[in-house]
């Protein structure tokens, strides 16, 4: 029973992040399973398994909500996916350290960008929105996630709404919606390689669609500018994680 409470606890906790940021929260899911005793080969093909239940619930928050832009979506992905591919690939050649020391680095970035950029949180409609620069958007995060292993949420936010000038409420909304396919894709690779606990999975949905539908619900009722800071305050905790 105390088993299944704290399943049921920790998806309520990681899919409230997950809604009200677009964020996957594999890098919560993924220590938290390796803790509990599963191979991390394994946490990390169950936490994607995971994503894709909170992203999907946090996902359909948002449509009915308006907040997503899908031809950006559809842009971003056609671009992420074989980036994401090159990303994996590189990864092989590379020393670990620099690696997270170049992420950190780009964490703390847009963190910064994300607390001084202009709030665009007025007339979000009339936004003009910066589409040449979803492609740029689509690389960076796709070769970064298949470069370190992360979930694109944590960079999909703030690029969006720093290079490609979206509302952080559409931000969030559309990345959630571009975090279901992504998730998706990497699910169906783990579970061909037999890396997905469906048991640990199914155990932790309940509260995730729960936890995710109210973490998108706030994320509407939220000022925008409580929404930028508590981001950016996200992207320094990972950032300091990185280095440690």
């Amino acid at each position: 029973m105390i088993s299944y409470l704290f399943d049921f606890a920790l998806g309520v906790a990681i899919g409230t992040i997950a809604g009200l940021f677009g964020v996957g929260g594999g890098f919560l899911i993924v220590p938290t399973l390796t803790f509990i005793g599963l191979p991390i080969h394994t946490a990390i093909g169950t936490s994607l398994a995971c994503i894709v239940i909170s992203s999907f619930a946090s996902a359909y928050t948002h449509i009915k909500r308006g907040k997503v832009l899908f031809k950006v979506v559809a842009i971003k992905e056609a671009f992420s996916i074989p980036a994401a591919l090159i990303g994996a690939h590189v990864a092989t050649f590379l020393n670990e350290a620099f690696l997270r020391g170049i992420f950190t680095i780009l964490l703390f970035y847009l963190a910064y960008k994300m607390t001084t950029s202009p709030s665009k949180s007025h007339h979000e409609e009339n936004i003009k929105i910066n589409y040449k620069n979803v492609p740029i958007v689509g690389v960076i995060s796709g070769f970064l996630s298949g470069l370190l292993g992360i979930s694109g949420g944590i960079l999909n936010v703030p690029l969006f709404h720093v290079l490609v000038n979206i509302p952080v409420r559409y931000s969030i909304g559309t990345s959630s919606v571009a975090l279901f396919f992504t998730a998706l894709a990497g699910t169906y690779g783990h579970f061909k390689a037999e890396n997905v606990n469906i048991e640990t999975a199914l155990l932790l949905a309940p509260g995730l669609i729960i936890g995710a539908y109210l973490g998108a619900r706030s994320a509407h009722t939220l000022h925008s500018e409580k929404l930028k800071r508590g981001f950016a305050f996200m992207l320094v905790l990972i950032g300091i994680k990185m280095l440690i």
